[in-house]
């Protein structure tokens, strides 16, 4: 499979007037399972999208899963996105017990290259991509902003980054080869500190750098809030549009005294922003 097959049947999405299609792959590594995505769909023509990377510290999650503290949302978070005008695109990459870094940016590269490559085929508007993720899935949505940008600037129009590692050699866990991130890297990031730095958004800032939207919570005790406080910096250093949000009181996976629904809000109105025509 390389990601051209025929799109399968569209079904309906509850509560909206959007379609999906469930389990679409969109590349194949060589040696390695399909890589899937599910695309909801809503009934505009041509609509912006947005690329959806799930957490789970590289090694867990899966594309059915937004954000798991809001697994119970009605409408869930797809849906509230396909309601406002989005397609969106919720791709699996290959985790860190499948692969070890750059696979992850490669899978999600790829990711963003399918729906460029398949954009007639869905319908939707690909110079209109915003790349959103959350916590693992913030720090490839951050690096796929960075990267793709770097040639091409109208690759990405804009990155929402919930709570992601932006510098692995400043997170606190940097010299424990066990944690999260030394699985990612395949060593502690001590160990390896030029692939932790070819891994941290923030060492990866450059002029032509997408606008940004970080949010994060002050009791994250899994990610530093200081690491979005670092990207926040790199990005204005650089001259680029970000707007940093720290959350009082919230926890990783936005757990705790948390208004998730200005959260969620302000993260649509940046990329509705964004994807503006």
């Amino acid at each position: 499979m390389t990601g051209t097959e025929p799109l399968p049947a569209a079904t309906p999405i509850e509560g909206t007037p959007g379609k999906l299609l469930r389990a679409v792959p969109y590349a194949t590594p060589a040696g390695f399972r399909p890589l899937l995505a599910d695309v909801h769909m809503p009934p505009a023509r041509r609509p912006p999208v947005v690329l959806f990377l799930h957490g789970g510290g590289w090694r867990l999650g899966s594309r059915t899963s937004f954000c798991p503290t809001w697994r119970h949302w009605s409408p869930s978070p797809f849906a509230r996105l396909v309601a406002a005008g989005f397609a969106v695109v919720s791709a699996d990459y290959r985790l860190s017990a499948e692969a070890a870094f750059p696979a992850q940016l490669d899978d999600v590269t790829a990711a963003a290259r399918w729906i460029r490559d398949r954009a007639a085929d869905l319908g939707v508007d690909a110079e209109r991509i915003v790349a959103w993720g959350e916590s693992a899935g913030g720090h490839l949505a951050a690096l796929l902003g960075l990267t793709a940008t770097r040639d091409a600037p109208d690759a990405v129009a804009g990155v929402v980054d919930w709570y992601g590692p932006s510098d692995l050699n400043a997170m606190p866990s940097r010299d424990d080869p066990g944690s999260r991130e030394a699985q990612l890297l395949g060593a502690a990031a001590s160990q390896v500190p030029d692939l932790a730095r070819a891994a941290s958004p923030a060492s990866q800032v450059h002029a032509a750098a997408p606008p940004f939207h970080l949010a994060h919570g002050t009791a994250d005790d899994a990610v530093p809030a200081e690491q979005s406080r670092a990207l926040t910096d790199a990005l204005r250093a650089a001259g680029r549009p970000v707007e940093c949000e720290l959350v009082p009181e919230a926890g990783h996976l936005w757990r705790g005294p948390v208004d998730g629904e200005r959260i969620f809000t302000r993260a649509l109105e940046f990329a509705q922003r964004v994807t503006a025509r």
